[in-house]
């Protein structure tokens, strides 16, 4: 039995938005607030922040109202078009089109967050030694981030199979 497209696209985004919401449901059981934890020493911890603004803490301080609009409302615009974008556009190559699900399913999941417990719970941390530093995040933004990657990934590969044919 071959799924079809739209099928596929909704799954994976259900996917993503459903492995972010189990371990942030478990983080929030079993994680103390504001504790952490080492996973491998120091170069990788376990936390459980509750960020109220957006990627690094980034508008934590603005307005209600401001975040209201940059946090909530324009994210989801942008979600809804780019479900809609991918539905239509019945051409994008494959690591476009899971980049995109990838993306979708990694900001509805943070989205949820903020509407329904009003911040995102964060608890990941990776410390290289100074080397690599993260900010503290959790598996919506690593769907994020992938997503971001396979849809550079599809793009060079695009634009090389483009420079081929002429």
């Amino acid at each position: 039995m071959k799924l079809s497209r739209t099928a596929f696209i909704v799954l994976l985004i259900v996917f993503n938005i459903a492995i972010d919401q189990i371990s942030k449901f478990i983080v929030r059981a079993q994680v103390i607030p504001g504790s952490e934890t080492d996973i491998l020493g120091d170069y990788f911890t376990l936390h459980n922040v509750e960020n109220t603004g957006a990627f690094l803490g980034m508008g934590s301080d603005f307005n209600p109202t401001l975040k209201l609009v940059l946090l909530l409302l324009l994210p989801i615009v942008v979600l809804g078009y780019v479900v809609y974008y991918i539905i239509k556009n019945k051409d994008l190559d494959r690591f476009s089109l899971i980049g995109f699900c990838c993306v979708i399913g990694g900001g509805i999941a943070n989205v949820y967050d903020r509407v329904v417990y009003g911040s995102v719970t964060d608890f990941f941390h990776i410390d290289l030694g100074g080397v690599f530093r993260t900010g503290i995040f959790n598996v919506a933004d690593m769907s994020v981030m992938f997503g971001m990657g396979l849809l550079l990934y599809g793009g060079f590969k695009n634009n090389k199979k483009q420079k081929t044919s002429n």
